[in-house]
């Protein structure tokens, strides 16, 4: 008997669709508690499907949030009926939502499209040949409801589930029955149908679905073909895929390419902004690729001056953003205020020598400051994996990707790989832009100069000179889009500014650090917060060349405290902690902090220990803190005690969310994360004048940090393991009658492929242990009985191919380490490790760390000297990477390269004559062997 609604059950579920439009509060929290009950009972389903598809007289919200639920209820069900009844009310489901397709209202059936795809999701391929008969059917209808729903479920599923559609129908592969069909579809007269084929085919693209690349010729042919199609979401559709097939079937576009560039080119100048931006991201898919390269270079004539006017402001864009009144004054709204992700305490630890590599060091991982584009549109996020959004995250109406951002990444990429040949090409126009009456023209061509700078440095230096002049006379332009701008040109050439001509920093360094601290002065937030940018980037590259002038610049950026709203103010303690980086000791002069202290305590006191303004204030405090060192001894008690209170509180509050997670709202891990960071910055820069508070402060440190160390969330753990290691080394005799209660939990965070949010966590761990074991030298007993199982998790993961880079060097450090102080116990091991290393570690730059590694690896070698034979070649070649050892150092590789020339006697010179000359070379002269 099939399943039957009844009139008391239809009316109590549609009694709670209604409600779910109340605005009553209580009544709203007693319809999720009641749909929360019952999302798990089949009949509760099968009323939806039913309210969905016959309650027509319902309102068409009501039906559809039916659906809704109804989908997600689905998606929640795991494995087939587990009953009769269960059985029944699923097949009235199915067959119920069928008859959907047809429904005469349009939101219906987008909706019944998506539970049909979440029941195909939710089966085996081919488990529901009635829903697939139904669509294909449906794909040739003559009734336009039918069709519409048709291929708006397909769209769905093949965006979703397209892997639900791989199963052989009659002998073949439904896709290689179905893909044909698409294609054919796209010349459909219903431009509805038109668009629904094309984004199929798209998503079946995106996935190299093998049916789509067996009929690649055909689906080109129908992209040719609907090119010039009057709606434009199609004619977007079409150059997507284009760009989709350049990415995955290049060699089937080449032999087209002059047809593809010419429409590309033609729908970059297409009236419709869709169209337009969809060709742009075609540029930038093109310039991405670098095997593409020299099919791209004949057409950066037409190229280039397409994506300078894509860079000009729209007219929308200038009615949005287009302020120049001084508007310092007016408070920023909530939503100008972007979320801030705080990144967690790293120890990446080591630096190479190569030069491309980034610089890894033990403090806060900070947001980077090529800031000002975004800014200036209004946020340039540095996110890490994104590199197309350097330059987006407008707010004020323009936050979306646009034309704009999209021409300007594409300059970028492909001034990365065209060079002086792009500047070529852009010198008249972006002479003719620069020099432009209109300032909306003189904008984008001072955009455009800032987006060629990474690929273009080398060609356009000769024209520097009279450019960075130019750029700081534009800082005083009328127009703040215009300042603003100029700051994150500026700032893209910093690097320029700062290094060129190092005997006299008048010309070029000094009027650009004096024109970027008016900027951040000045009444325009846009322009506060581009200049404030531009300003941190100018600090990273002088480094300790601010010391010089560190009095006016504290003066300059204290004096903000007093003209920035919230969301300026979020940047100005970023610029202020990167100063703090990048001049480090020179901070500590007691008149500097008397200078930079006051605003900071001021706020410091008005904000509570939840405030998210709190954050960035406590990162800004922990960079001061270390770069001051003991200058900062006078504010240390109160900051320690908050670190403690917010610590304790936090982990209070988890306790309570453990227990009652239903009623208990989960805490913000932010808040511990950044206190814990900021003891670190304090144990690393006041040292052993830190012992007396870590002593009698309540509660206490140690306890909390033990809990830190064990809790469930990877970022706590990471920063605490972050904290352990800077204790370590500053505060050792305190943590020394707890290090085998700690021990055990740290060793458990040291693992071979930790998962993804746990890597930092066992980096981490890691570096702490060999921190740990460096201030055990000489006095082992506490350490020898955690080192056989340090070994075991320590070795594993540097023979591991697929370990991070950073993991693998800080495993290896902490292995040498582990031989300084315990070679006993590591050496017989030594074999299994010893080739994989030295490859580790011998590319890293000369350090502390690395020398007490090397150290230990001696060490380990002298306690088995067979355990390096297999090795040897890798080892001379580390031993010729140092170019400044220590005079220790040396001499234990002297001696045991004697050792091991005497061990293998007569072996030696053959053993040597294997080895590249250059290596050969640097033995003989110096260390005569």
């Amino acid at each position: 008997m099939s399943w039957q609604p009844s009139e008391q059950g239809l009316q109590e579920v549609l009694g709670m669709l209604r409600d779910t439009s109340s605005t009553d509060s209580e009544t709203q929290r007693n319809v999720a508690h009641r749909l929360d009950e019952l999302r798990f009972n089949p009949d509760f389903l099968a009323y939806l499907a039913h309210i969905l598809i016959h309650c027509t007289g319902e309102q068409e919200s009501h039906r559809a949030v039916a659906g809704l639920l109804l989908k997600n209820a689905v998606n929640q069900r795991q494995g087939p009926a587990s009953n009769e009844n269960d059985a029944r009310a699923m097949a009235y489901v199915k067959a119920t939502v069928l008859n959907g397709l047809a429904d005469l209202d349009s939101i219906v059936r987008q909706t019944v499209g998506t539970v049909i795809t979440s029941l195909i999701s939710n089966e085996e391929p081919g488990a529901w040949p009635e829903a697939l008969d139904a669509l294909t059917k449906g794909m040739g209808s003559n009734n336009l409801d039918i069709l519409d729903g048709s291929f708006n479920s397909l769209s769905k599923i093949c965006e979703d589930a397209p892997h639900k559609l791989d199963f052989q129908v009659q002998g073949k592969n439904l896709l290689d029955h179905l893909v044909p069909q698409f294609i054919n579809s796209t010349a459909h007269e219903q431009p509805k149908v038109r668009l629904y084929a094309l984004q199929i085919l798209q998503s079946l693209l995106a996935i190299r679905v093998s049916a789509v690349s067996a009929n690649i010729d055909s689906y080109i042919q129908a992209l040719f073909a609907k090119a010039a199609d009057p709606s434009p979401d199609v004619r977007k559709c079409v150059c997507a895929s284009l760009g989709l097939i350049l990415g995955s079937r290049p060699d089937k576009l080449v032999p087209e390419m002059k047809n593809v560039v010419d429409y590309i080119a033609y729908c970059t100048k297409d009236e419709d902004e869709t169209v337009a931006l969809e060709a742009c991201e075609f540029w930038l898919t093109f310039a991405e690729d670098g095997t593409l390269q020299e099919h791209l270079r004949p057409y950066l004539p037409i190229i280039a001056p397409l994506l300078l006017k894509g860079m000009v402001y729209s007219d929308w864009d200038i009615a949005i953003l287009d302020i120049d009144e001084v508007d310092e004054n007016v408070a920023d709204k909530e939503t100008d205020i972007k979320p801030r992700n705080y990144s967690s305490k790293s120890h990446s630890t080591h630096e190479t020598n190569d030069p491309s590599s980034s610089k890894a060091g033990g403090g806060f991982s900070r947001e980077a400051q090529d800031k000002a584009f975004d800014e200036n549109e209004d946020n340039l996020d540095d996110d890490e994996d994104d590199d197309d959004d350097d330059y987006f995250d407008d707010e004020d109406g323009a936050g979306e990707w646009n034309i704009r951002k999209c021409s300007a990444a594409a300059l970028d990429v492909i001034a990365v790989s065209f060079h002086k040949d792009l500047l070529e090409i852009l010198l008249p126009h972006l002479r003719d832009k620069l020099f432009d009456q209109n300032w909306v023209q003189r904008e984008s061509g001072i955009l455009a100069l800032g987006a060629i700078a990474e690929g273009c440095i080398d060609a356009l230096e000769p024209h520097l000179p009279q450019l960075i002049p130019f750029l700081l006379t534009t800082l005083k332009d009328s127009k703040a889009l215009v300042r603003s701008i100029t700051c994150w040109t500026l700032g893209r050439y910093a690097s320029w500014c700062v290094h060129v001509n190092t005997e006299d920093k008048t010309q070029y360094f000094i009027p650009t650090m004096e024109g970027l601290l008016q900027m951040v002065l000045d009444g325009n937030k846009r322009v506060q917060e581009a200049g404030c940018s531009a300003f941190a980037t100018l600090e990273e590259e002088a480094g300790p060349e601010m010391a010089p002038f560190l009095e006016p610049i504290l003066r300059n950026l204290t004096f903000a405290f007093s003209k920035y709203q919230q969301k300026n103010l979020l940047i100005l303690y970023d610029a202020i902690g990167t100063l703090a980086d990048s001049v480090g000791s020179a901070l500590g002069n007691p008149g500097y902090l008397d200078i930079l202290m006051p605003p900071l305590v001021e706020r410091w006191q008005r904000l509570g220990d939840q405030d998210p303004d709190l954050v960035p204030l406590l990162e800004c405090l922990s960079s001061i803190s270390i770069a001051a060192g003991g200058s900062f001894s006078t504010y240390t008690q109160p900051v320690y005690q908050r670190c403690l209170n917010i610590i304790h509180a936090t982990l209070t509050q988890y306790q309570s969310f453990e227990q009652n997670p239903e009623e208990v709202e989960e805490p913000d891990r932010t808040f511990i994360v950044v206190a814990l960071d900021l003891l670190s910055g304090l144990v690393q820069g006041l040292g052993d004048q830190m012992h007396p508070l870590i002593q009698n402060g309540q509660p206490p440190l140690l306890h909390l940090l033990a809990l830190c160390l064990t809790h469930f969330e990877p970022p706590i753990r990471q920063s605490a393991h972050a904290l352990l290691g800077d204790m370590s080394m500053t505060c050792f005799p305190l943590l020394k009658p707890v290090i085998p209660q700690i021990l055990p939990s740290v060793i458990e965070q040291i693992v071979v492929e930790p998962p993804a949010d746990c890597i930092s966590v066992c980096n981490n761990a890691a570096w702490a242990v060999g921190e740990i074991a460096l201030q055990f030298n000489g006095d082992s007993s506490t350490l020898e009985p955690f080192v056989p199982s340090l070994i075991q998790r320590l070795v594993p993961i540097l023979l591991n191919s697929k370990s991070p880079k950073s993991l693998t060097e800080n495993a290896a450090v902490t292995i040498g380490r582990l031989g300084l102080v315990c070679p006993a116990l590591v050496a017989p091991d030594l074999g299994n490790f010893a080739q994989a290393w030295c490859t580790a570690l011998w590319e890293i730059k000369d350090n502390d760390e690395k020398d007490s590694a090397f150290r230990g690896f001696c060490m380990l070698i002298s306690a088995n000297p067979e355990g390096i034979q297999n090795s040897f070649v890798f080892f001379c070649n580390a031993i010729c990477k140092w170019q400044h050892p220590s005079s220790q150092l040396d001499s234990m590789f002297r001696t045991i390269l004697q050792g091991l020339k005497s061990g293998l006697g007569a072996n030696w010179e053959a053993q040597l004559s294997t080895f590249p000359s250059v290596i050969r070379q640097r033995l003989a002269e110096r260390y005569q062997v």
